[in-house]
């Protein structure tokens, strides 16, 4: 049986500026924004290539705080691509961090050691690390 993560919540105190931080700066794809009723809206966005999209809303998640979330981590095959696809964006983010030293068995230095983070506009944090060949 294969498991398969496929949502996940991120509390927010804005959803319009959420959702245009998600997809104007980040470039996550607006899979839809359905008002179900009075007090509930569910904002779905997916990143590029992501089978596993982001949910913000109202009535979606009633006991976590915006900013709650911390760790959430993207993976891409080139970090310094990711990065500079970020600055133009607008996104504060921060310098390719290595976390352990490089392995010369890699083909490139920044591969599973390479991070680089930044936070959403209620605090939520997100990684980003580097992993462009998997086993």
């Amino acid at each position: 049986m294969h498991w398969t993560l496929e949502v996940v919540v991120v509390p927010v105190s804005d959803i319009d500026r959420a959702k245009d931080f998600y997809s104007n700066q980040l470039g996550f794809t607006v899979d839809h924004d359905t008002r179900i009723g009075d007090g509930m809206r569910v904002v779905q966005l997916t990143p590029p290539g992501s089978g596993c999209s982001v949910v913000i809303g109202e009535g979606v998640v009633p006991k976590m705080e915006p900013g709650y979330l911390k760790g959430l981590q993207l993976v891409v095959p080139d970090l310094k691509q990711a990065r500079a696809e970020l600055v133009a964006r607008g996104v504060e983010v921060s310098e390719i961090q290595l976390v352990a030293p490089s392995s010369p068995s890699e083909p490139d230095p920044l591969d599973n050691v390479g991070f680089l983070f930044f936070d959403d506009p209620d605090g939520n944090s997100w990684a980003v690390q580097q992993i462009s060949t998997r086993p």
